[in-house]
């Protein structure tokens, strides 16, 4: 009978671990998602509207969109944040692509680099 008990315990601990395994890879696919698709339309999308809002009080020269380039896309939070808060992205694609709670664990993760 402890046996039994004892095999149980173990295909449970293995399904548990396999579970987790495959969340995490989902993760890591998500971010490598952000990485490819997301941050070359939201560095694009930061240009146009460096070019549109230039002026003499602000240049946006090459400097300066070099900087917020790198800002915005050092990290994969930022480069998410970016991409909602420019609406190359909507909440709804995240419910789509099941990566909503993804992109919670992504923000909590790397809630210390977001403004």
């Amino acid at each position: 009978m402890s046996i039994d008990i004892l095999f149980v315990f173990a295909v449970a601990a293995l399904l548990s671990m396999a579970w987790l395994l495959v969340k995490a890879k989902r993760f890591t696919k998500f971010k490598l998602q952000i990485e490819k698709e997301l941050k070359p339309k939201v560095i694009a999308n930061i240009l146009a509207e460096l070019e549109e809002s230039r002026s003499e009080i602000f240049p946006n020269n090459e400097i300066h969109q070099q900087a917020t380039i790198y800002y915005w896309s050092q990290y994969k939070a930022r480069i998410l944040q970016a991409a909602l808060q420019r609406e190359i992205i909507s909440t709804q694609w995240l419910k789509d692509t099941g990566n909503l709670r993804n992109s919670q664990h992504l923000f909590h993760v790397e809630q210390e680099y977001l403004n």
